[in-house]
């Protein structure tokens, strides 16, 4: 049988790979020429293999150690890594011990320039940035509507929500968004709708009284899910950027409050859709954090969620890159 090099693994897509690893009290290593875990049972030690070529992100949390051998070959596979405290949250930066999104993105001198070029074309006009910033927030508010509405899985779990009055959310917000004057006032109407769907979804699982803390500051058993499950959606903006070559600082609505914040803008276009819901339903159901972060996972996975942010951020660099060139380009006198 032919050997199979890592460096050949990333020819598989990254938007059809499956998994989205959350590891915590074990080390990550390479083992007969596979990366694998390592868990301590008594005086055992099990070895758990980790398939590079069908991962997109690795979340390292309590209690974890990465060899420079394994970080290699996750390197070479183009895996996404973030360390990270227990149950997901928070993600310590990689560089400077802050608490920050941050990842150790694999190095590539190859990574493509493409869609980076049509970025950066309209990034440094501020009217198209704030139009990209309005086009990131709309596609969110589609997905949401799709998703509450037709999902064969949260349909499922009896989910229920007032299909009336998530409509009549989500056409003012549009508008709102659409008459947003400035980046401010598209966060604003971002954290508006946000406390609303709370809301709602507490009334579609009959959760009762919910209100959204801060990060980590919660034992509130939604508050800490919602921590938790963004942080999955984190992973998957991380290495749908990653994949397009577009570095985190390059942010259209998060830049002036988040240091990577082309991230957190990658990962709302499915939080409120995917995260938001499953939170509230795994919580009214009694699940473990392993069994909402698979629940997570496999929604993600089946939604196509990472597919839905590549394709997101591919139509955004080139529509609003050519406006740009476009914009920029002299009338040659005839």
């Amino acid at each position: 049988m032919q050997d199979i090099g890592a460096a050949d693994l990333k020819s598989i897509l990254h938007s059809k790979r499956a998994n989205l690893y959350y590891l915590e009290h074990c080390r990550v290593l390479v083992n007969g020429g596979r990366v694998e875990y390592v868990t301590e049972q008594g005086a055992r030690s099990l070895y758990w293999n980790i398939p590079i070529a069908n991962t997109t992100t690795i979340l390292l949390g309590t209690g974890t150690s990465l060899t420079q051998a394994a970080m290699r070959e996750l390197a070479k596979a183009g895996v996404m890594v973030g360390f990270c405290g227990g149950g997901g949250t928070p993600l310590f930066a990689a560089t400077d011990g802050g608490l920050d999104i941050a990842w150790m993105s694999p190095q590539s001198e190859y990574r493509p320039t493409e869609y980076l070029q049509g970025w950066v074309r309209f990034w440094f006009d501020d009217r198209l940035r704030l139009q990209a910033a309005r086009d990131f927030q709309q596609i969110r508010l589609r997905r949401v509507r799709q998703a509450w509405r037709d999902s064969r899985t949260l349909n499922r779990e009896r989910w229920s929500p007032d299909l009336a009055t998530l409509d009549a959310l989500l056409d003012a917000s549009s508008q709102a968004i659409d008459g947003a004057a400035d980046h401010t006032a598209l966060l604003t109407e971002e954290a508006r709708l946000s406390k609303q769907l709370y809301r709602l979804a507490a009334q579609a699982t009959r959760y009762g009284e919910f209100t959204r803390s801060q990060r980590g500051d919660s034992t509130d058993t939604a508050n800490r899910f919602l921590d938790h499950g963004n942080y999955l959606a984190y992973g998957l903006g991380a290495s749908a950027t990653w994949v397009l070559g577009l570095p985190h600082g390059l942010a259209v609505l998060h830049g002036k409050t988040r240091r990577g914040g082309l991230v957190f803008d990658v990962a709302d276009l499915v939080k409120d859709a995917v995260i938001l819901p499953q939170a509230f339903i795994s919580a009214m159901r009694g699940d473990t954090e392993q069994e909402f972060r698979q629940a997570c996972i496999e929604t993600l996975t089946r939604s196509e969620s990472l597919d839905f942010m590549i394709d997101t951020l591919k139509d955004v660099a080139q529509r609003l890159g050519a406006q740009a060139r476009t914009a920029t380009t002299p009338t040659i006198p005839s």
